[in-house]
């Protein structure tokens, strides 16, 4: 069948928000695996002490951002293709998709929102849990294994201590932190740093997802328009 006038119009509309979103969940993707190998989050996440390792939540947020943008991709070709088919199974498959993805979408968004202190929170207790052992004055395995996540900590974030450091860490301060100047508007304390790291990625992957929640309502409109009107133009017998 043969669409014309607006039918038409809405058509070539959906196909073209459809590739708006096969391009965005290629976007999506392409974050993941930024925030998968980006070297500040890797060097941090992949330390040990005692025989602990550093909290995974961001990596297993990560992987979930991953499996997204494949599945937006697949759906968004799914979308390409049952527009210019005009296919009304492949259309009614492809507004389900959507209604699930942006239920995930909307769930995952709540539980970021109530949960998007936890990884600093995580990563703040283990950068601490180091730090007592680091300033311990006496010597020993376990004291020079938390002294090289110390420092690990501050050469990434480029930080000094937790902001309030008692007489014990500034007696090693000069070994324990990296060697540069010091801008004193600046804060140097690795609490501050660990909490705007992981802020600034959030708020990109906040962004992405507004965006990607805007172009998902106006694809599951345009599809149930397009898929009444290739009904409506279907001969009857």
């Amino acid at each position: 069948m043969v669409l014309t006038g607006c039918s038409q119009c809405i058509k070539y509309m959906l196909f073209f928000f459809n590739f708006i979103f096969w391009l965005a969940g290629g976007v999506i993707l392409g974050i993941a695996l930024w925030l998968r190998h980006d070297a500040q989050t890797s060097s941090l996440l992949m330390l040990q002490f005692e025989g602990t390792q550093a909290p995974g939540t961001f990596y297993i947020s990560v992987y979930v951002l991953i499996a997204v943008g494949a599945v937006m991709m697949f759906v968004g070709f799914l979308g390409c293709y049952g527009a210019i088919q005009e296919s009304q199974c492949l259309l009614g498959t492809f507004f389900t998709c959507l209604v699930i993805l942006f239920a995930c979408e909307v769930a995952a968004g709540i539980w970021g929102f109530i949960n998007r202190d936890t990884i600093s929170t995580e990563l703040i207790s283990f950068y601490d849990a180091a730090y007592m052992k680091a300033v311990d004055p006496v010597d020993s395995v376990t004291r020079q294994a938390a002294v090289k996540v110390v420092e690990a900590f501050h050469g990434t974030l480029e930080c000094c201590g937790k902001g309030d450091d008692n007489a014990l860490f500034l007696a090693v301060q000069a070994t324990l932190c990296p060697k540069r100047e010091i801008d004193p508007l600046i804060s140097q304390s690795c609490h501050t740093k660990l909490r705007d790291l992981f802020t600034e990625k959030l708020h990109v992957i906040g962004l992405a997802a507004l965006v990607i929640a805007v172009i998902m309502v106006f694809e599951m409109i345009f599809t149930m328009v397009l898929c009444c009107a290739v009904r409506n133009a279907a001969p009857a017998y």
